[in-house]
């Protein structure tokens, strides 16, 4: 392996893991000072109503999805921890692996919540604590960092995907560039054949 490419593995991998760790503190400091300061109390206007903090247990996934299936969610997170592991081993781009470490950071930071947090291990309740625009949480879920995180990484991903950009740090040619270089390529062909027809009278 070039050193170039030992470097460049070196540098995604730092970026990947310090964003995921960041992620992952991030998301459970603001959880213990939601249960600390926020469990059995009247939610916090902040921003003149624009967010509200509250203490919420949430059974489902991100967003308060699937509230019926817990257990679930444990192993749906445990198996995309072991494919980013797989996946980042080839990344080259520091976007993608910027994308990836906000996935991987607020997969691991409710996975833990899943484990170690009430009413058991596998079951655990994952805690919320952020509501836009409503004091009761109804106008939009109550959602947490992690959850903030994955929404921001796939997003990115998405956004990475739509322009071509390869996780080996490559980038596809778009559209307008792949039809720029067929005309050009047209207009080369049209003049050789031009010379030629030249040539022959």
């Amino acid at each position: 392996m070039a050193q170039g490419s030992q470097i460049d593995r070196r540098r995604v991998l730092t970026l990947f893991f310090g964003i995921a760790v960041a992620v992952t503190l991030i998301d459970q400091v603001t959880k213990h000072l939601t249960v600390v300061y926020l469990a059995d109390r009247e939610p916090v206007k902040v921003l003149g109503g624009l967010v509200y903090l509250m203490h919420v247990r949430n059974s489902g996934a991100a967003f308060s999805m699937g509230t019926g299936v817990t257990w679930v969610f444990p192993i749906v997170a445990l198996v995309v921890t072991v494919v980013l592991g797989f996946v980042i081993r080839n990344v080259r781009s520091t976007a993608w692996a910027i994308a990836l470490g906000l996935v991987f950071g607020g997969v691991i930071g409710n996975l833990g919540d899943r484990l170690f947090r009430s009413p058991g291990p596998f079951v655990g309740h994952v805690v919320d604590m952020v509501s836009l625009l409503d004091e009761r949480g109804q106008g939009f879920p109550v959602f947490n960092g992690a959850d903030s995180a994955l929404t921001i990484g796939v997003v990115l991903i998405i956004l990475l995907e739509l322009s071509g950009r390869q996780r080996d740090g490559t980038r596809l040619p778009s559209r307008a560039e792949k039809a720029a270089a067929e005309r050009v390529k047209a207009e080369e062909a049209e003049k050789e054949q031009k010379a030629e027809e030249e040539t022959r009278g």
